[in-house]
């Protein structure tokens, strides 16, 4: 398992990617073919504009509180497949790695939903770490707007600093 220490949380206020608001977002993802969501509302904006990713990230909470239920039965919609991973704040369980690293072994949308029962705040960094250039990475910066990661070069070094800081 993979901790976050407190020293580096400021790392990670610094977000990766760009930051879009939902229109822009959804106009830039009907050009993408293959698309990864980590969290529930950007995971839900995505399903109700009819963008299936490959494989979403969720824990049907929002700003630490539930979902609506009108956002987790539209989360629960979607998924050939479920894979329910325990994973604490502030970490990345060895489960929730391992289990973003094979939601790439094919890019075929709408294969995954990746249940996180605790906190799938940090699942961003190994979707971005593992992601093969083709995928667009998206997460919700809450109350800001939502970050979109081609995971270059540049990309993935700065999520591996963190994470080998962990």
């Amino acid at each position: 398992m993979k901790v976050l220490p407190k020293n580096i949380r400021n790392i990670l206020k610094e977000p990766i990617g760009s930051l879009v608001q939902e229109e822009e977002l959804i106009e830039l993802l009907k050009k993408e073919k293959y698309v990864v969501s980590i969290g529930d509302m950007v995971t839900y904006t995505l399903l109700k504009n009819n963008i299936k990713p490959v494989f979403c990230v969720v824990d049907y909470k929002t700003h630490r509180g539930k979902v609506s239920e009108e956002v987790k039965n539209t989360i629960k919609s979607f998924g050939l497949k479920v894979k329910v991973v325990k994973n604490p704040s502030g970490t990345i369980s060895d489960d929730l790695w391992d289990t973003i690293k094979h939601g790439y072994d094919k890019l075929l949308p709408g294969a995954l939903r990746i249940e996180v029962v605790g906190e799938e705040d940090l699942a961003s960094l190994p979707a971005i770490f593992f992601a093969p250039s083709v995928v667009r990475i998206i997460y919700g910066l809450p109350d800001k707007g939502v970050l979109v990661v081609r995971p270059s070069k540049e990309n993935k070094e700065k999520t591996k600093q963190v994470i080998d800081k962990m």
